[in-house]
């Protein structure tokens, strides 16, 4: 007998090569899931009845899991391999389970397991399978019954109970070193456990988990409710393929086939012999009445008033004897009502069994997984259904039936439906679809309701660290702290250098050699304490020039080419004008809609010189667009500031640019419950389809990528015959190229450490820049001319116009021409911090084309050639592909357009575009709204007739924030 040293710090190895006698050399292991596979190897092939001899009893004295790290998966069975050296397949395999040691002993002890025994089987006959242990509910058995396929995936399992108040709930722990797709798990699992026919479970919850990770990837319910009891609620509802299963499945035990169809109120039912039973038997009357009839009364379907039950021989379609009963709907006037007809009058239980009915056509697939799942809420006019399986249902599989089928059913109060599809035990969806029946006003607030999973998901008392969740807080870095040492020194020599250039001031000689710190610091404060005492001596005297001196400053009018000239404020004892001319330059415009009183976000500080700055500074080479370089600097500035990306991008051409305001939306947002969403605006003057994918995919790393991508444009950015400037433009730049080679070497190239390759300058520069804003609204409240820094900047500008050369160079230097093309404009445009370009211009037809010429539909370069194929379709294609892919909502919004732009060859494309969308959101993540016709007629919330102003992307926020199909609160 070999002596088995149980020492738990020695290796698996040295204890099977002491426990069989075998080299060590010649014994391999390896942990995969819950299985451990031992390999056995020597000169000649080892004996398979004294390995497993050996080992069993060296087993039965060591507990596995103590030569496995801490917060390993336990090990539930092993898998021993003998084979001769040199061969590559093993000539014999053998599975022990660990929970069955003394009955594999017995087998050895009683001579069942010798050499010449079938290889790959589990045992003799005294093994009792995982499957028939995991039947009787215990949660250890099921762990070890999943784990005969799961382990083959590297995956372990480990199975606890968490009682609710009226079933129990398994929780199933999946454990592995990737992330593995819950694809991959959900169907195979589902059928396992459904195959069991638990009872006492009401559910299952699979938590998949990377091993050393506290929060887990996925969760996903499995419905455990058995298959007789499904088919017991759908046969309650009148289903006659329910209603012939759940018969034939009673009727087996006779050797009975059955067979059933509807016609009217009378269901038919069709009694042969089983195809294990003799064709020529006839099925007995009294014995098929006794199992059928009762059944039937106890099930009471709806709808269905009477049966007549047939008894007849497989190949003669003759019966032979026929049977006419009565069932409960006749006898109640409520249960002889049809199914359909309750669905139509608005019965939610009977709605949601049709549509589950609809999408689980496929009756067994239903009772192998559990199927598709429907929860039903009415919300005033519309019906809100939310669709959830093991595996997420797609929008092709559900939206077009459930859409469809609600629209026939013509439900009384119901002009419009939301479907939501999601994986089973999630509480958000993963997309969303909605259809109106009639025109709804789109003022109307709609928000998501919560379609809570059953029995909220809540992990069991008292369990492993996996099945909880902890979530930690990073602390801010102290701002001190990141301030260079000698900021001070260095801003003082600034201060002294400006003063002594100034000639105001001189230097004096001081000596510095018996303490060379004392009088710098001195000094500087010295220094320091005349800049402020210039400062505020100079802010004082512009102070009483502006507030005592206001007559003989020269009138200031505010007026721009970008901005209409707004009315300027008089005092009455001031005017000599009459009242028609009053009236004439009143705050009312020819809509009688007062300009004054139009809301709006307020407007940001302006970021054009901050862009220009951090673009130059930029180490990207340049796109050859002035204005992506400017944005993206910008967008790269909010990452630093914040160290994430927004929660929403706004991106698109000049009508995403315009047309949706960042501070609007979030602030609507957070009245509507979602606070805290950060917005950027992205959009580029010219982009088309072509631009925004390669913005999305190329230029911005998938870190850098925020939740949702909303793509606000229009027809014309995805028309294919149209010359696409700006993209060709981009494609023959240096920074584009940097941008291909970028994504070439990806795959091969090691993701760099960007902490360690960017130095640590933008966290100083956020940190310069909070403290200025904070100084600014300090010294703002202190400063008289702070309020009149306007004035005081025309009074400047006035005084340098005025002079000799000044004027010599205005009769030089040509004024700038307006282009009529916003898209092709490159002329400096004043975004705000935001990317969001705000303008004051109000639409009016009636001067618009006095200055601009007025083009036609047919003569657009914009619609020329139209159509929706090509570059710009495959372009979109590719963003479709890739959010869905990185599971980022995409929101595709068609901004509004006026009635003036909207002449009949335009209005043409636009419909051809409207079905490319709504097409393209049918099958795909992309959720499509229309805006496009909203404000017609309403001129006052447009800068130009296809742009909006800030009045109307202030109101287009706001409609966007109330949205119920768009994911606001999904991540």
């Amino acid at each position: 007998m070999k002596t088995v040293l149980l020492d738990p710090q020695k290796s698996l190895v040295q204890w099977v090569s002491q426990a069989t006698g075998i080299n060590s050399i010649g014994v391999k292991v390896r942990l995969l899931g819950n299985d451990l596979h031992i390999l056995c190897e020597a000169k000649e092939c080892p004996k398979r009845w004294r390995i497993l001899s050996d080992l069993l009893q060296a087993l039965q004295k060591t507990d596995l899991d103590g030569f496995i790290n801490e917060g390993q998966p336990s090990i539930y069975q092993v898998l021993v391999y003998g084979r001769k050296k040199g061969e590559y397949r093993p000539e014999w395999c053998h599975r022990v389970y660990l929970n069955q040691l003394d009955r594999h002993l017995e087998q050895v002890q009683e001579g069942l397991l010798t050499d010449s025994s079938p290889s790959n089987q589990p045992g003799g006959a005294l093994i009792i399978s995982n499957e028939t242990l995991a039947r009787q509910g215990n949660p250890d058995a099921i762990a070890r019954y999943l784990s005969e396929n799961l382990s083959n995936l590297g995956v372990a399992v480990k199975v606890k109970v968490n009682s609710q108040s009226t079933d129990d709930r398994l929780w199933i722990i999946c454990q592995s070193s990737y992330n593995p797709d819950a694809s991959l798990l959900a169907e195979p699992i589902a059928q396992k456990l459904r195959d069991l026919k638990l009872s006492g479970y009401q559910d299952a919850v699979i938590i998949s988990q990377v091993g050393g990770e506290i929060e887990p990837d996925w969760l996903l319910r499995i419905d455990l409710t058995p298959p007789e009891v499904m088919l017991k609620e759908w046969a309650r509802w009148g289903d006659v393929e329910a209603i012939a299963k759940l018969l034939t499945d009673i009727l087996t035990r006779i050797n009975v086939c059955v067979q059933a169809n509807l016609k009217e109120s009378t269901l038919h039912i069709f009694c042969t012999p089983s195809p294990a039973a003799d064709s020529a038997v006839i099925p007995d009357e009294k014995t098929c009445l006794q199992f059928i009839i009762p059944q039937l009364e106890a099930i009471a379907p709806q709808g269905i008033l009477a049966t007549a039950i047939y008894g007849q021989k497989t190949d003669i379609k003759q019966p032979v004897w026929i049977n006419w009963s009565s069932l409960p709907a006749s006898q109640h006037p409520a249960l002889a009502i049809p199914t359909l007809t309750l669905a139509a009058e608005g019965d939610e239980p009977a709605l949601i069994f049709l549509l589950e009915r609809l999408l689980n056509s496929n009756m067994d697939w239903r009772l192998r997984t559990g199927g598709i799942r429907v929860l039903l809420l009415r919300k005033g006019e519309l019906l809100h259904i939310m669709c959830d399986s093991p595996l997420c249902p797609t929008r092709q599989q559900v939206t077009s039936k459930v859409t469809e089928f609600i629209r026939q059913l013509n439900i009384s109060g119901i002009v419009g439906v939301r479907v939501y599809g999601r994986r089973a035990g999630d509480k958000k969806p993963i997309w969303h679809h909605g259809v109106d029946f009639r025109q709804r006003n789109l003022l109307v607030l709609e928000s998501t309701p919560e379609f809570v999973a059953t029995n909220a998901i809540a992990p069991p008392e008292n369990s492993d660290p996996i099945l909880r969740y902890e979530f930690t807080t990073q602390i801010v870095p102290n701002l001190l702290t990141e301030i260079p040492p000698n900021w001070l020194v260095t801003t003082t020599n600034k201060l002294r250098n400006l003063f002594l250039e100034s000639q105001l001031f001189t230097e004096t000689n001081l000596s510095i050699e018996q303490n060379p710190d004392e009088p710098i610091f001195w000094g500087s404060m010295v220094w320091i304490a005349l800049g402020l005492l210039f400062i505020l001596q100079t802010d004082w005297m512009l102070g009483y020039v502006i507030t005592q001196g206001k007559p003989n400053l020269p009138k200031i009018s505010h007026s721009s080419n970008s901005e209409q000239k707004q009315p300027q404020t008089t005092f009455l004892n001031q005017t000599e004008k009459s009242p028609s001319s009053l009236i004439k330059n009143s705050a009312f415009n020819g809509s009688d809609f007062t300009k004054g009183t139009l809301p709006a976000a307020p407007l940001q500080g302006k970021a054009t010189a901050t862009a220009i700055l951090l673009a130059a500074r930029s180490p990207m080479p340049t796109f050859n667009s002035r204005q992506l370089d400017e944005q993206l600097a910008l967008y790269k500035q909010r990452l630093a500031i914040s160290g994430k990306p927004p929660d929403v991008l706004i991106i698109g051409s000049s009508r995403a640019l315009r047309g949706v305001d960042p501070v609007a939306l979030s602030k609507a947002l957070a009245t509507k419950g979602y606070p805290k969403i950060s917005v950027f605006n992205f959009g580029i003057n010219g982009a088309t389809a072509q631009v925004v994918d390669f913005v999305i995919r190329q230029v911005l790393e998938v870190e850098e990528l925020p939740k949702i991508i909303l793509w606000a444009d229009g027809s014309r950015a995805f028309n294919e015959g149209r010359e696409d400037i700006t993209f060709n433009a981009i494609a023959a730049s240096p920074g584009y190229k940097q941008a291909l080679q970028k994504v070439k070497a990806a795959p091969t190239t090691p993701k760099l450490d960007t902490q360690k390759q960017q130095p640590e300058k933008p966290n100083i520069i956020n940190i310069y820049e909070s403290t200025n804003e904070w100084l600014n609204q300090g010294l703002a409240n202190l400063s008289v001319t702070y309020q009149h820094r306007d004035q005081i900047k025309n009074l400047f500008r006035k005084q340098l116009n005025s002079l000799p050369l000044s004027a010599r160079h205005q009769h030089t230097i040509p004024k700038t021409t307006q282009t009529n093309d916003p898209e092709t404009d490159n002329s400096p445009i004043a975004v705000d911090f935001d990317g969001f370009l705000p303008l004051s211009i109000r639409f009016d037809p009636a001067t618009y084309y006095q200055n601009h010429p007025k083009v036609s539909g047919s003569y657009d370069n914009d619609y020329k050639s139209f159509q929706l194929t090509g570059k710009q379709d495959q372009a979109f294609q590719s963003v479709l592909e890739f959010t869905e892919s990185k599971n980022i909502d995409l929101v595709f919004v068609n901004t509004p357009l006026t009635q003036t732009y909207l002449d009949p060859i335009r209005r043409k494309y636009e419909q051809e575009f409207q079905q490319y969308m709504l097409k393209s959101s049918t099958n795909t993540n992309l959720i499509y709204r229309d805006l496009s016709e909203i404000w017609l007629t309403s001129n006052y919330y447009f800068s130009d007739p296809s742009h909006l102003n800030r009045y109307g992307a202030y109101e287009v926020s706001k409609k966007l924030a109330v949205d119920p199909m768009i994911p606001w609160g999904i991540k």
